[in-house]
Protein backbone atom coordinates (compact mmCIF):
# COMPACT_ATOMS: atom_id res chain seq x y z
CA UNK A 1 0.00 0.00 0.00
CA UNK A 2 0.97 3.49 -0.69
CA UNK A 3 1.43 5.91 2.50
CA UNK A 4 -1.99 7.62 1.55
CA UNK A 5 -3.43 3.59 1.74
CA UNK A 6 -2.39 3.48 5.37
CA UNK A 7 -3.54 6.89 6.21
CA UNK A 8 -6.76 6.08 4.85
CA UNK A 9 -6.88 2.41 6.66
CA UNK A 10 -6.02 3.82 10.23
CA UNK A 11 -8.73 7.03 10.19
CA UNK A 12 -11.07 4.49 8.74
CA UNK A 13 -10.36 2.26 11.96
CA UNK A 14 -10.55 5.46 13.84
CA UNK A 15 -13.82 6.89 12.67
CA UNK A 16 -15.64 3.70 13.35
CA UNK A 17 -13.87 3.31 17.16
CA UNK A 18 -13.19 6.63 18.31
CA UNK A 19 -9.24 6.96 19.45
CA UNK A 20 -9.92 9.65 22.40
CA UNK A 21 -6.61 12.14 22.89
CA UNK A 22 -5.45 11.03 19.11
CA UNK A 23 -3.56 13.98 18.37
CA UNK A 24 -3.09 14.62 21.80
CA UNK A 25 -4.66 17.93 22.02
CA UNK A 26 -4.19 20.00 24.81
CA UNK A 27 -7.31 22.51 24.97
CA UNK A 28 -11.10 22.27 24.74
CA UNK A 29 -12.54 23.25 21.62
CA UNK A 30 -13.48 26.63 20.72
CA UNK A 31 -15.98 27.87 22.88
CA UNK A 32 -19.32 29.91 21.57
CA UNK A 33 -22.04 31.05 22.84
CA UNK A 34 -24.88 29.00 22.20
CA UNK A 35 -22.77 26.12 20.04
CA UNK A 36 -23.03 22.57 21.57
CA UNK A 37 -20.69 20.09 20.35
CA UNK A 38 -21.62 16.50 20.89
CA UNK A 39 -19.52 14.03 22.77
CA UNK A 40 -18.93 12.20 19.95
CA UNK A 41 -18.02 14.37 17.86
CA UNK A 42 -15.46 15.71 20.45
CA UNK A 43 -13.56 12.24 20.94
CA UNK A 44 -13.48 12.51 17.43
CA UNK A 45 -11.29 15.52 17.78
CA UNK A 46 -8.38 14.33 15.64
CA UNK A 47 -6.45 17.79 15.36
CA UNK A 48 -3.72 19.79 16.74
CA UNK A 49 -4.42 23.17 17.15
CA UNK A 50 -7.69 25.11 15.33
CA UNK A 51 -8.26 26.60 12.27
CA UNK A 52 -11.51 28.38 13.61
CA UNK A 53 -9.88 32.00 13.63
CA UNK A 54 -13.14 34.80 14.63
CA UNK A 55 -11.01 37.55 13.05
CA UNK A 56 -11.17 35.71 9.51
CA UNK A 57 -15.15 34.71 9.59
CA UNK A 58 -17.47 37.97 9.10
CA UNK A 59 -20.11 38.10 6.38
CA UNK A 60 -20.69 34.46 6.22
CA UNK A 61 -17.90 33.44 4.23
CA UNK A 62 -17.89 29.83 1.80
CA UNK A 63 -15.23 28.00 3.84
CA UNK A 64 -13.80 24.32 2.02
CA UNK A 65 -12.94 22.64 4.50
CA UNK A 66 -9.86 19.43 3.83
CA UNK A 67 -10.15 16.34 5.86
CA UNK A 68 -13.67 16.60 7.59
CA UNK A 69 -12.94 14.27 10.66
CA UNK A 70 -15.97 14.00 12.86
CA UNK A 71 -17.30 16.96 11.51
CA UNK A 72 -16.10 19.70 14.59
CA UNK A 73 -14.40 22.34 12.69
CA UNK A 74 -17.15 22.37 10.16
CA UNK A 75 -19.76 23.20 13.05
CA UNK A 76 -17.66 25.32 13.85
CA UNK A 77 -17.57 27.52 10.66
CA UNK A 78 -21.37 26.93 10.07
CA UNK A 79 -22.11 28.83 13.07
CA UNK A 80 -20.56 32.21 10.97
CA UNK A 81 -22.32 30.94 8.20
CA UNK A 82 -25.31 30.13 8.44
CA UNK A 83 -26.49 29.32 5.43
CA UNK A 84 -27.51 25.93 2.62
CA UNK A 85 -23.83 25.10 1.38
CA UNK A 86 -21.99 27.26 3.18
CA UNK A 87 -19.36 25.16 4.72
CA UNK A 88 -18.22 22.59 1.60
CA UNK A 89 -16.42 19.57 3.18
CA UNK A 90 -14.22 16.78 1.26
CA UNK A 91 -13.03 13.90 2.75
CA UNK A 92 -11.69 10.66 1.27
CA UNK A 93 -12.44 8.09 4.09
CA UNK A 94 -15.97 7.06 3.44
CA UNK A 95 -15.80 6.15 7.37
CA UNK A 96 -14.98 9.26 8.33
CA UNK A 97 -17.76 10.59 5.89
CA UNK A 98 -20.53 8.26 7.36
CA UNK A 99 -19.44 9.60 10.93
CA UNK A 100 -19.15 13.26 10.27
CA UNK A 101 -22.62 12.91 8.90
CA UNK A 102 -24.26 11.22 11.88
CA UNK A 103 -22.49 13.58 14.37
CA UNK A 104 -23.48 16.53 12.49
CA UNK A 105 -26.96 15.32 12.50
CA UNK A 106 -26.90 14.95 16.14
CA UNK A 107 -25.55 18.60 16.67
CA UNK A 108 -29.00 19.32 14.73
CA UNK A 109 -30.59 17.96 17.14
CA UNK A 110 -28.74 19.94 20.30
CA UNK A 111 -28.34 23.38 18.65
CA UNK A 112 -31.31 25.51 17.59
CA UNK A 113 -29.54 27.83 15.09
CA UNK A 114 -28.04 24.49 13.21
CA UNK A 115 -29.42 23.28 10.15
CA UNK A 116 -27.40 19.74 8.24
CA UNK A 117 -27.42 21.78 5.11
CA UNK A 118 -25.45 23.85 6.14
CA UNK A 119 -22.43 21.65 5.79
CA UNK A 120 -22.04 19.52 2.64
CA UNK A 121 -20.12 16.61 2.75
CA UNK A 122 -18.63 15.02 -0.33
CA UNK A 123 -16.16 12.57 -1.72
CA UNK A 124 -12.60 13.90 -2.71
CA UNK A 125 -9.05 14.74 -1.55
CA UNK A 126 -6.54 17.63 -0.93
CA UNK A 127 -4.96 17.05 -4.58
CA UNK A 128 -8.47 17.57 -7.01
CA UNK A 129 -10.94 19.42 -5.15
CA UNK A 130 -14.31 19.90 -6.47
CA UNK A 131 -14.80 22.95 -7.06
CA UNK A 132 -14.02 26.00 -9.29
CA UNK A 133 -11.19 28.08 -9.35
CA UNK A 134 -11.19 31.12 -7.23
CA UNK A 135 -14.51 30.02 -5.74
CA UNK A 136 -14.14 30.00 -1.76
CA UNK A 137 -13.30 32.77 0.89
CA UNK A 138 -11.65 29.98 3.15
CA UNK A 139 -9.84 26.94 2.79
CA UNK A 140 -9.34 25.28 6.20
CA UNK A 141 -7.36 22.02 7.04
CA UNK A 142 -6.06 20.43 10.48
CA UNK A 143 -3.35 18.04 11.03
CA UNK A 144 -3.63 16.59 7.59
CA UNK A 145 -1.34 18.28 5.40
CA UNK A 146 1.42 17.68 7.70
CA UNK A 147 1.14 13.78 6.57
CA UNK A 148 1.74 14.44 3.17
CA UNK A 149 5.28 14.15 1.47
CA UNK A 150 6.71 17.49 0.26
CA UNK A 151 5.76 16.57 -3.42
CA UNK A 152 2.19 15.82 -2.35
CA UNK A 153 1.80 18.92 0.15
CA UNK A 154 3.14 21.18 -2.76
CA UNK A 155 0.08 19.80 -4.81
CA UNK A 156 -1.99 20.46 -1.81
CA UNK A 157 -0.91 23.97 -2.09
CA UNK A 158 -1.50 24.71 -5.19
CA UNK A 159 -4.83 23.33 -5.11
CA UNK A 160 -5.95 25.24 -2.24
CA UNK A 161 -4.33 28.01 -4.12
CA UNK A 162 -6.07 27.41 -7.02
CA UNK A 163 -9.96 27.83 -5.62
CA UNK A 164 -9.40 30.58 -3.50
CA UNK A 165 -10.41 33.71 -4.35
CA UNK A 166 -8.21 36.79 -4.57
CA UNK A 167 -7.44 37.81 -1.18
CA UNK A 168 -8.98 34.41 0.11
CA UNK A 169 -7.32 32.47 3.13
CA UNK A 170 -5.81 29.02 4.00
CA UNK A 171 -6.27 28.02 7.13
CA UNK A 172 -4.24 25.58 8.53
CA UNK A 173 -3.25 24.12 11.96
CA UNK A 174 -0.16 20.76 11.72
CA UNK A 175 2.48 19.86 13.46
CA UNK A 176 6.06 21.05 12.61
CA UNK A 177 9.35 19.57 13.76
CA UNK A 178 11.99 21.43 15.25
CA UNK A 179 14.95 19.17 14.14
CA UNK A 180 14.46 16.95 10.60
CA UNK A 181 13.06 13.77 11.31
CA UNK A 182 15.45 10.75 10.51
CA UNK A 183 14.31 8.64 7.63
CA UNK A 184 14.13 5.40 9.59
CA UNK A 185 11.00 7.21 11.15
CA UNK A 186 9.52 9.01 7.96
CA UNK A 187 9.20 5.54 5.84
CA UNK A 188 6.62 4.42 8.76
CA UNK A 189 3.56 4.72 7.29
CA UNK A 190 1.37 4.07 10.84
CA UNK A 191 3.37 7.22 12.41
CA UNK A 192 3.17 9.31 9.71
CA UNK A 193 -0.57 8.49 9.66
CA UNK A 194 -0.58 9.35 13.43
CA UNK A 195 1.14 12.56 12.58
CA UNK A 196 4.39 11.94 14.45
CA UNK A 197 6.92 11.94 11.32
CA UNK A 198 5.33 13.68 8.20
CA UNK A 199 6.21 16.87 10.26
CA UNK A 200 8.44 19.28 8.26
CA UNK A 201 10.83 22.53 9.94
CA UNK A 202 8.79 25.42 10.20
CA UNK A 203 10.97 26.85 7.63
CA UNK A 204 10.71 24.22 4.76
CA UNK A 205 6.53 24.41 5.94
CA UNK A 206 6.69 28.04 5.22
CA UNK A 207 8.40 28.17 2.06
CA UNK A 208 6.08 25.57 0.56
CA UNK A 209 3.40 27.81 1.37
CA UNK A 210 5.03 30.52 -0.26
CA UNK A 211 5.87 28.68 -3.44
CA UNK A 212 2.61 28.00 -3.98
CA UNK A 213 1.69 31.55 -4.05
CA UNK A 214 0.97 32.99 -0.89
CA UNK A 215 2.46 36.56 -0.29
CA UNK A 216 1.45 36.60 3.52
CA UNK A 217 1.39 34.31 6.46
CA UNK A 218 0.19 35.35 9.85
CA UNK A 219 0.87 33.04 12.53
CA UNK A 220 -1.92 32.65 15.32
CA UNK A 221 -0.21 30.43 17.50
CA UNK A 222 2.86 27.97 17.89
CA UNK A 223 2.88 25.69 20.58
CA UNK A 224 4.64 22.64 21.88
CA UNK A 225 2.36 19.17 20.42
CA UNK A 226 4.35 15.79 21.17
CA UNK A 227 7.72 14.48 22.00
CA UNK A 228 9.07 11.86 19.89
CA UNK A 229 12.26 10.49 22.98
CA UNK A 230 15.11 8.71 21.96
CA UNK A 231 14.29 5.28 23.72
CA UNK A 232 10.80 5.16 22.45
CA UNK A 233 11.66 5.62 18.55
CA UNK A 234 15.63 5.21 18.48
CA UNK A 235 17.60 8.65 18.48
CA UNK A 236 20.15 10.03 19.24
CA UNK A 237 18.23 13.23 20.64
CA UNK A 238 14.81 13.99 21.77
CA UNK A 239 12.67 15.61 18.89
CA UNK A 240 10.07 18.32 19.68
CA UNK A 241 7.02 18.29 17.42
CA UNK A 242 5.51 21.77 17.92
CA UNK A 243 1.52 22.52 16.48
CA UNK A 244 1.39 25.78 14.13
CA UNK A 245 -1.67 26.99 13.80
CA UNK A 246 -1.80 29.78 10.42
CA UNK A 247 -3.61 31.57 8.15
CA UNK A 248 -1.91 32.53 4.09
CA UNK A 249 -3.54 34.89 1.96
CA UNK A 250 -3.77 34.62 -1.38
CA UNK A 251 -2.25 38.12 -1.93
CA UNK A 252 0.73 38.59 -5.14
CA UNK A 253 4.00 38.43 -3.05
CA UNK A 254 5.72 41.71 -2.88
CA UNK A 255 8.84 42.10 -5.37
CA UNK A 256 11.27 41.99 -2.35
CA UNK A 257 9.40 38.33 -0.93
CA UNK A 258 6.54 37.68 1.18
CA UNK A 259 5.55 38.83 4.61
CA UNK A 260 5.46 36.47 7.12
CA UNK A 261 4.05 38.01 10.64
CA UNK A 262 5.26 36.05 13.79
CA UNK A 263 4.27 38.76 16.33
CA UNK A 264 7.38 41.31 16.31
CA UNK A 265 6.48 44.61 16.72
CA UNK A 266 9.00 47.52 15.70
CA UNK A 267 9.28 50.63 18.65
CA UNK A 268 11.23 53.41 17.66
CA UNK A 269 13.44 55.15 20.73
CA UNK A 270 14.89 58.17 18.64
CA UNK A 271 15.19 61.95 19.20
CA UNK A 272 11.85 62.83 16.47
CA UNK A 273 8.59 62.47 17.27
CA UNK A 274 8.30 59.86 14.38
CA UNK A 275 10.06 57.78 12.00
CA UNK A 276 9.77 57.03 8.62
CA UNK A 277 11.59 54.71 6.23
CA UNK A 278 11.41 54.89 2.33
CA UNK A 279 8.82 52.40 2.59
CA UNK A 280 5.85 53.53 3.78
CA UNK A 281 6.21 52.48 7.57
CA UNK A 282 5.88 55.23 10.08
CA UNK A 283 7.07 54.72 13.80
CA UNK A 284 5.59 56.30 16.40
CA UNK A 285 8.05 57.90 19.45
CA UNK A 286 8.01 54.64 21.86
CA UNK A 287 5.23 52.98 20.29
CA UNK A 288 5.18 49.27 19.34
CA UNK A 289 3.88 48.73 15.74
CA UNK A 290 3.84 45.13 14.64
CA UNK A 291 5.76 44.10 11.37
CA UNK A 292 6.67 41.03 9.23
CA UNK A 293 9.82 40.12 10.17
CA UNK A 294 10.91 40.79 6.68
CA UNK A 295 10.58 44.47 7.92
CA UNK A 296 12.05 43.59 11.23
CA UNK A 297 15.11 42.56 9.92
CA UNK A 298 15.21 45.70 7.45
CA UNK A 299 14.17 48.39 10.51
CA UNK A 300 16.84 46.76 12.36
CA UNK A 301 19.40 47.03 9.72
CA UNK A 302 18.47 50.44 9.22
CA UNK A 303 18.41 52.73 12.22
CA UNK A 304 20.25 49.60 14.93
CA UNK A 305 20.74 52.07 17.58
CA UNK A 306 17.23 53.55 17.34
CA UNK A 307 15.08 50.96 16.11
CA UNK A 308 14.01 48.36 18.82
CA UNK A 309 12.49 44.60 17.11
CA UNK A 310 11.13 42.35 19.83
CA UNK A 311 11.15 38.73 19.69
CA UNK A 312 8.29 36.73 17.86
CA UNK A 313 5.58 35.88 19.90
CA UNK A 314 4.12 33.47 17.73
CA UNK A 315 0.89 34.81 17.77
CA UNK A 316 -0.15 37.83 15.31
CA UNK A 317 -3.70 38.92 14.44
CA UNK A 318 -3.50 42.32 12.79
CA UNK A 319 -2.43 45.81 12.98
CA UNK A 320 1.38 47.51 12.91
CA UNK A 321 2.98 49.10 9.70
CA UNK A 322 2.81 46.25 6.99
Amino acid sequence: MTYLETVAQFYSEVAQTPEVGLCCVQSTPLQLPGLKIPLRMQEMNYACGTTVHTNELANQPTVLYVGVGGGLEALQFAYFSRRPGAVIAIEPVEAMREAAARNLEIAAQENPWFDTSFVKIYSGDAFNLPVTDASVDVLAQNCLFNIFEPADLTRALKEAYRVLKPGGRLQMSDPITTRCIPKHLRQDERLRALCLSGALTYQEYTELIINAGFGRIEIRARRPYRLLDKQTYNLEENILLESLDSVSFKVDIPEDGACIFTGKTAIYAGTQLFFADAAGHILQLGIPAAVCDKTAAKLAALKPKEIIVTHSTWYYDGGGCC
